[in-house]
């Protein structure tokens, strides 16, 4: 084992070598290990469904997309967004398109209606600076959650990767006054060293308009 592939305690450093969920992917045809992030959270809380439409803010590479796909089924439809270009993947919609710049018209268009689920991996380019990593992580966090409220049918589920930090519990509550139900999952496949988790939204409930005057 050369001295390129371990940490500087000695340890195997997963990153460049991988692990038992890189080799699963590989085995089972997935395009990035991240899929077993979404299918824990799937057995856990049901959040797919067949005949579902399925929205995938930050889908490259296509894992979670491709696994959306195989549980909603031929009558399902799943759209895959993101900035850079993805290979195309069998039954999956994709769209090249900034987050921040994309319209729900836009979205719902390509939907064929409003969703059923909306997933979210993205996260910004990290730089090593951990307090500036969550904050700018949080603003991608807080645009998947403002997608998901203009494109999310009532009673929908939301699933969004957040990276822990001082912002982190105000987004969470943010999200509980819109579910029913919020969980917080740090699935097996989250690498040791990250401070990611997944804040799982159940049953989108739209907030009441304020009352006009009069």
């Amino acid at each position: 084992m050369s001295r390129r592939s371990r940490t500087h305690r000695g340890k195997k450093n997963t990153y460049k070598t991988g692990d038992r969920f890189n080799k699963q992917a590989k085995e089972e045809g997935y395009r990035a290990r991240s899929v077993y992030k979404l299918s824990e959270a799937q057995k856990r809380f049901r959040i797919l469904a067949q005949g579902q439409r399925v929205l995938d803010l930050g889908c490259a590479p296509g894992s979670w997309a491709r696994y959306a796909k195989e549980v909603v089924g031929g009558r399902g439809t799943v759209l895959g967004l993101d900035l850079q270009h993805v290979p195309s993947l069998a039954g999956v919609e994709l769209l090249q398109a900034d987050a921040f710049e994309v319209t729900a018209d836009q979205l719902l268009e390509a939907l064929g209606g409003p969703a059923d689920v909306v997933l979210s991996d993205m996260a910004p380019s990290t730089t090593g600076d951990r307090f500036g990593d969550h904050v700018r992580q949080i603003r991608v966090a807080r645009r998947a959650l403002e997608i998901a409220t203009q494109v999310l049918t009532p009673g929908g589920n939301f699933v969004c990767k957040v990276f822990d930090g001082e912002e982190a519990h105000d987004f969470v509550m943010d999200v509980r006054k819109r579910f029913d139900s919020v969980k917080r999952l740090r699935p097996e496949a989250v690498r040791q060293t990250s401070v990611e988790f997944f804040v799982i939204g159940l049953g989108y409930t739209p907030l009441a308009e304020p009352a006009g005057p009069g």
